[in-house]
């Protein structure tokens, strides 16, 4: 069963980004393993509270991500 984990900053995706995340890696999955993987791929997509990650001992938010801070 291909698996495929994303973690994104919480609020920044809509409904609409997400159902494509899980569509194009699904297509993704069955281009490589064949059509047999389509019903068993499974995306998850898992939002991260604002500030809840971090990358070189720094803790990230959307605003930094963004360019924004």
């Amino acid at each position: 069963m291909p698996f495929a984990h994303f973690k994104v900053p919480a609020d920044t995706l809509t409904p609409d980004d997400k159902k494509k995340i899980v569509k194009r890696t699904t297509d993704l999955y069955a281009e490589i393993y064949g059509e047999r993987a389509r019903a068993t791929t499974v995306v998850l997509v898992d939002e991260v509270a604002d500030g809840g990650w971090g990358v070189g001992g720094h803790v990230l938010t959307a605003a930094l991500l963004n360019g924004d801070a």
